[in-house]
Formats: structure tokens, sequence, C-alpha cells
């Protein structure tokens, strides 16, 4: 009874000090909405338990070969094999390929990215389905029917929740594909996919290059430990069984790569690169909630220096010192209420600009929602502050001729007071420092980014996919299909030149580099051989994107598949392995045993050209170890170059039609300008600056103002102290300086 009557004078008081009020509330629900929004995001990809039935008891396999700088070098089917014969300290593996289809049927033809898995995928996993079934072992093998499960996010983001897509056929690629059902919300690790699909689906898993190809590594391993077995006894047996493996079959592991083999467990696993990210957003955020609660206890403590005399006559009157505290926690648990209900309001947007910067280090924040925690947090955090600001100000004792003065109306600042003023401003200060210097950094990398020039032009060129994700089409009925592409686009008005390529620069991640020699090179003892990027491009690619040739010719139109095997290397490649200059008609050749695999052929290949280097892999360039080729003469393509004179947006309905018009259910996606690739690779950059900078400004502005009051304050509190140095002949100037200093 005594709190709810403390709580309705509480009210009646600060309701005569509105403006005051008001900054206390606004700077605390700031203050609390920012740990309250961080911490909702730790709280989903941190703390949330995984939905896999017994999650504590699933690992994933990874294989790293540091020597070559791959933190994950994934698993060959061979090796699948092997570690599944060997190890029994896991029940069961489940396995995970990734792969992009074309797929056809649902709505316009696109390029989906999958999974392709085996039959005790999503048993290992322990999920379930929300419709239909998900895949099981009656659905490998080459002989089974194709059958898909959708995920979650896309059956209700691209197909809104519709059911009727269940039981439908599909064509993923060249083969159909049964839709058997819809996976339960779950976090889609290794990577974000929108469909699942068993072997059969894919032929490339089918083939011998996959089957058999001890170095043709792609895929994912999960384990589920077996009844009775710990981690640490999984990782040993992994250990000793990978070490076999590479001492039986060491032409499939490089000396130089230095393979490993480690196991963890899989919410580790998912939550690691977002572990530091996040920690340091709460430590971003803890500091902001300093800086709001020391402006609020100055502007408290300003408060009560003023209302000094009332509280002494209270306490003269017989009030005691617990009855005068509660009184203030009163005070202070309306402010930080108000406050904390203001918070939950604007932490609802913050969630949502937290999640997407957090779903750059794990895919678990694209779920976060603002849930009841949120409620609670921000709570918690109103009660801390209200308890803390309850106990800033310092109480009068009963007996007034030590205490205030009861007679003398005017307001005095104790050095006691003006230490804790003093205290409150400087921590203010120094929280906002640390955000504003972690700001800066951020915001000269990006600016240093942005001002990186690419070394080939970016403002004209537009980049579109156009990939034949198709296993039924011959080389030679693919290369046909590109040639028409570039004939009829380079024909529209407005196209300056037009060419074909493997990827885009920055945007695609399949970054395949691989061994090779050359004539004329020679190793010293124990070197491996050296690694090149291997590129496939057509004849105008260098010109289209502005890379000049350094030395002998471009690929011309003559460099066909049944002519002479010809290849153009980077500027950094040629100066390595030729420092004499006289790269050009020297021959070259891959070494690589993963060749064998991909149809590559081994054979020597003329070098033709030196071109300046192309770093399509880093957005700051740097060197360059290159070789291309004409895409009629290997794997290659699926991406269109187009130099434009006009606005290069205008040419995507005509390029759409062209190719459309070639090939019905051809995806054509992912249209822009390099400009725009670049600046939608840096938005992680200028992410990390908003996120970062929004901290730093909102700390800024509370200590500002904050520091804003208590200097008005002191001055208030020194007027007649200001007077009496004027009247013996102080200037106005020697007080500002004062003041300021």
């Amino acid at each position: 009874m005594n709190l709810l009557t403390d709580l309705k004078y509480a009210v009646r008081s600060l309701a005569r000090v509105k403006g005051l009020a008001a900054t206390v509330i606004v700077t605390l629900a700031l203050g609390i909405g920012a740990n309250a929004a961080i911490f909702s995001v730790v709280r989903g990809v941190l703390l949330r338990p995984l939905v896999n039935r017994d999650a504590d008891r699933l690992i994933y396999v990874r294989q790293t070969a540091r020597g070559i700088h791959i933190d994950n070098a994934k698993f060959s089917v061979p090796e699948l094999r092997d570690l599944q014969a060997r190890v029994r300290t896991l029940a069961a593996f489940g396995d995970f390929s990734t792969i992009d289809f074309t797929m056809v049927g649902l709505g316009e033809p696109r390029v989906v990215k999958a999974g392709v898995v085996g039959g005790s995928y999503f048993d290992v996993m322990g999920l379930r389905p929300v419709k239909g079934r998900l895949l099981g072992p009656a659905d490998d093998g080459p002989q089974a029917a194709g059958a898909a499960v959708l995920t979650y996010r896309f059956w209700t983001t691209g197909l809104r929740s519709d059911p009727s897509v269940i039981g439908k056929t599909i064509r993923l690629s060249d083969r159909p594909a049964t839709i058997v059902g819809v996976l339960e919300p779950s976090v889609p690790y290794p990577t974000e996919t929108e469909i699942i699909a068993n072997v059969v689906t894919s032929p490339h898993h089918l083939d011998a290059t996959m089957v058999e190809g001890r170095v043709h590594r792609m895929t994912d391993i999960f384990g589920r430990l077996a009844p009775g077995r710990t981690l640490d006894e999984a990782r040993a047996e992994l250990r000793a069984v990978h070490a076999a493996i590479v001492h039986e079959h060491p032409e499939s592991y490089a000396r130089d790569a230095d393979f490993r083999i480690d196991a963890v467990n899989l919410r580790d696993e998912i939550i690691a690169p977002a572990r530091t990210v996040l920690l340091v957003l709460l430590a971003a955020s803890g500091l902001v909630f300093i800086v709001a609660c020391s402006n609020v206890a100055n502007l408290i403590l300003a408060r009560s220096v003023r209302r000094e005399g009332g509280l002494a006559i209270r306490a003269a009157l017989g009030a005691t010192s617990r009855t005068l505290r509660r009184t203030l926690l009163a005070e202070s648990l309306v402010l930080c209420g108000a406050g904390a209900a203001l918070a939950v309001i604007i932490a609802r947007p913050m969630v949502a600009v937290l999640s997407r910067y957090a779903a750059r280090f794990s895919v678990r924040a694209l779920d976060v929602t603002v849930d009841a925690t949120l409620l609670w947090v921000g709570v918690g955090l109103a009660v801390t502050a209200a308890v803390l600001l309850a106990y800033v100000p310092r109480l009068p004792s009963g007996d007034a001729a030590h205490g205030f003065g009861l007679s003398n109306g005017s307001v005095r600042v104790t050095s006691g007071t003006s230490r804790r003023l003093r205290l409150f401003a400087v921590t203010q200060i120094g929280a906002s420092f640390v955000l504003l210097a972690g700001a800066g950094m951020l915001l000269t990398t990006l600016f240093a980014l942005q001002r990186t020039r690419a070394g080939f032009n970016t403002h004209d060129v537009l980049a579109v996919n156009v990939p034949i994700v198709s296993y039924s089409r011959s080389q030679a009925e693919v290369t046909a299909f590109y040639r028409e592409v570039l004939r009829r686009i380079g024909e529209l008005p407005g196209v300056e030149r037009v060419a074909i390529g493997t990827l885009v620069p920055w945007r695609d991640g399949d970054f395949f580099a691989a061994q090779f020699l050359a004539e004329g090179y020679s190793k010293a003892n124990g070197e491996e051989d050296p690694r090149a990027r291997f590129r496939t491009v057509s004849s105008g690619f260098f010109s289209a994107l502005g890379v000049p040739m350094i030395a002998g010719r471009d690929f011309t139109e003559g460099d066909r598949g049944d002519a002479e095997k010809v290849v153009v290397i980077s500027q950094t490649l040629a100066q390595r392995l030729f420092p004499n200059g006289d790269a050009v008609n020297r021959h070259l050749w891959w070494t690589d045993p993963v060749m064998k695999f991909i149809n590559v052929s081994t054979a020597p290949r003329r070098i033709v050209g030196v071109v300046a280097d192309l770093d399509d892999e880093n957005v700051v360039p740097g060197a360059a170890m290159t070789v291309y080729h004409p895409f009629e003469q290997e794997i290659g393509g699926g991406r269109l170059f187009v130099h434009a004179r006009t606005d290069p947006y205008a040419l995507v309905p005509p390029i759409t039609r062209i190719i459309r018009d070639l090939a019905s259910d051809q995806p054509v996606e992912r249209a822009a300008t390099l400009d725009d690739v670049r600046a939608e690779v840096l938005s992680p950059n200028r992410l990390n600056a908003m996120v970062f900078s929004g901290f730093a400004v909102v700390a800024l502005t509370i200590a500002v103002v904050g520091v804003a009051g208590v200097l008005a304050f002191s001055v208030s509190a020194r007027t007649r102290e200001f007077g009496i140095r004027l009247a013996i002949g102080s200037t106005p100037s020697h007080l500002l300086a004062r003041v300021l200093r």
C-alpha cells in the first residue's frame, strides 16, 4: 500500500517537471531498446535450441586443407564410403551436396539452390515434415523415382504456403521429380536451399566422376553419435581412420595441402561464425545502456539537488532514510517503466535490422522474431536501472543543522555531488568515444573499399545469369546456343560488345583453382605444382570488360572445339613462370587429379596471350594467377556480359526475349551492372558501418544531452558566484573560459 501511494506521489511529482521526465524516458527507451533488441537476436541465434531430434547427439564432420587455404574441403563419395565402413562411434551418416537446378513447373523457369541427399539424411538430422513426407531409404538408388522436399521458407515465401504443390511433378534440369513434402522450419545448414532432392534427380551424382572420384569433393557430412559414445571419442576415431585413408591414397592428398578431419557439435558449428560479432554487438549495446543510465543519473542527481530543501523538510518531520529512498525508487520505477514500454516499441524495427545483419554470419538469424522475451528483457533492464537510479542522490539527515539548510532556497552543489556529476559525464563521453572509434574504423574501411578501383570496366557492363543446367544437351548444342545468343544480342541497338564468361566478378562463389605445369618452368625440390584459377570465356570478353592484352592475342572465332587447344594467362602468372617475358607460344597443361573427373583435358595447351590481372574474387584487387580457356573448348559459360553504349538496364527486356525465343525454359536472372554487383557485395560492410554507427550516434546524442544538462545545471547553480566575480572585476570571457574548462 505504501509503495502504491509512493507511485501516485511520483506521478504527480514528475508531472510538474514534464521536460525532465520526457528526457529521462526517451533516454532510457533508447538504452533499454538497444539492449532488448540485441538480446533477442543473441537469444535467437546463440541460445535457442535446434528443432532437430536429440540435437546434442548430432555432429558435423569437417575436412580441411589449410596448406592450400581451404577451411572446408568437403568430402567425396569414396571418402564417405570409407568413413561409413570404418567408423563405429557414429550410428549413422547423412550426406548433403549443394547443387543448382533449373526448375520448371512452378512458375517462371528459374535456378534454385538445392540439396541432393541420400536416404538416411533426414533420419540422421532428426527432422520432420509439416506436409507430406520426407525422403527415406526407399528414395535411394539410381532406379528410384525422382522426389523432392520443399524447405519451409521456400514454401511459405515463394509459394505462399500452397498445399496443392504436394504431389505435383516438376522438372529439375532434365529429370522429373515429384514434390513429396514440406520440411519443418529448421536451420538450413550448410547453405540455405529451396529444394532437397534425392540422388536420382542429379545425373552428376550418378556419374562415375562423382561415384568414383576421390578428389571430387562436394559433399557435406553429418553424423549421429552412437549410444554411449561421446564427441571426443568420435573425433579421435575419425582422425585415426582419416589418417589411414590418407596413407592408403597418397595421390589424392597433396603433401602441401595438409588434409585433416574434425568433428564438432552441429549447433556449435552453426553458431560459431556469429558468436564473436554478436558478443561485440552485445558489448556495444551495453555501452549504450551505460551511457543512458549515466545520463539519467546526472539528470536525477541534478533534480535531487534542486529538491534538497523539500527532502530535508521531510527528514526533519520524521521521514526515515528508508521512506525517502522508497520515494526516489517510486519515481525511478515510473520513469523506467515508461522508458521500457517505449523501448519495446523502438526495439521491433531494431530487431529487424540486427537480424538482417546477423544473418550474414548465421542463417539462424533469418528466423529471429520479436517475442515475449523482448518484454521480459525490457522489464529486467528497467528494474535494474530503477534500483541504480534510486540510490544515486544523497539523502538528508533528520538534523537540519547538519543538512541542507531549511531556510535557504538557493541551490548548492556540494563537492560530493559535483564529483558524481563529473563521474557520470566522463563515463558517458568515454563509452561514446569507444563506440565512435569503432564506427569510425568501419566507415574508414568502407570508404577505402568504395574508392578502390577494380581494374576493369564496371559502369557500362551488364552481367546476366544465363545458366544451362541440362545434362541432355551435348557440348555442341550448348555452344551453338550461346553462339546464337551472342550474335543476336550483339545486333541490338546500344550494345557495344557482348561476351560469355564463367562467373560474375565478386558475386559468384565457385572459385575453382587447380594445379598445373608449364613448359620451361622448373619446380624447386619438394615443391608442389603451382595453382591457378580456371576460367572459361568467349572471344571479346576482355575487350567487353576493358581488360588490356599485355602480349599475344585474344581468343578468336577460330578457337573452336576442333581447333588447337589454346589458353590466355594473367600477367602475374606469366611473370611468375616466365620472368623473361617469353610466355607466348609456350605450353601449359593441367596436372590436378580432379580434372579427369570433370572431363577437362590434361593435354598441353599453347599460350596465345597474356592479359592484365582481373581479380574477380576480391573487391580490393590483388595478384591473380588465372588461366583462361575459349568457352568452346572447355566447360564453362553461363554468365553473359554486355558492354552497353546506353543505359544497360534498358537492354534487359530485349535480352530476355531473345534468350526465351531460343529456349523457352531457359532462366534469365540477376541482371545487374558490375557497379551494382560491387555495391551489393559491399552491402555487408555498409551494414557493419550502419549498425555500429547507429549505436555510436545514439550514445553520442545521449551523452551530448547529458553533458549539456550537467553544464546548464552547474552554471545555474553558480549564478550568485558568477555575479560576485563580475562585481569584483572578472570579465565575461574569463568566466566563459572557466566554464568551458
